[in-house]
């Protein structure tokens, strides 16, 4: 996000339009340069793309909405992931999931209004020994207790 020495994002994004011109199965790859420009993909972006390459815009946001690595909405500077595994729910992934809830006022798949955590649920870690757990950026936190999720969102503030 933001600028860098190639100037600001729509040059950035002018930029890489034009290396994929008259390129076909190039939309999956655009779309992750896109997002890596902006952060996600504003439906301004999806238009533009799809202006640019002569494709209808439902084409364009099919792909974007399919690929879970591709997001249509901004996201936080910190991506919180409570596994709901099945080993993760029955040893309390969801007490973790409601202490959230109450610490940053987001359900699974929003953001917090400062843009400061994404939270999402994903199936499982396959880190089944250590349930329930929790992940923020890289960082993750096992044999979690929602009366320890305070601490460990306050390292990330």
């Amino acid at each position: 996000m933001g600028n860098c020495c190639c100037g600001g994002p729509d040059t950035r994004l002018t930029e890489v339009l034009k290396q994929y011109k008259g390129q076909d199965g190039v939309l999956l790859p655009l779309l992750q340069e896109a997002q890596g420009i902006y952060g996600y993909l504003p439906e301004e972006i999806m238009i533009k793309i799809a202006d640019h390459f002569e494709k209808p815009y439902s084409e364009v946001y099919g792909v974007a909405s399919f690929y879970s690595h591709l997001h249509l909405r901004p996201r936080g500077d910190n991506i919180i992931r409570v596994c709901m595994g099945t080993v993760c729910q029955v040893m309390g992934g969801g007490k973790i999931l409601e202490k959230l809830f109450i610490e940053l006022k987001i359900s699974p798949g929003e953001t917090t209004a400062d843009r400061k955590f994404t939270l999402e649920s994903p199936a499982c870690f396959g880190a089944c020994s250590m349930a329930p757990v929790m992940k923020i950026n890289d960082d993750i936190y096992g044999r979690l207790t929602p009366d320890k999720v305070t601490a460990i969102l306050a390292k990330y503030y």
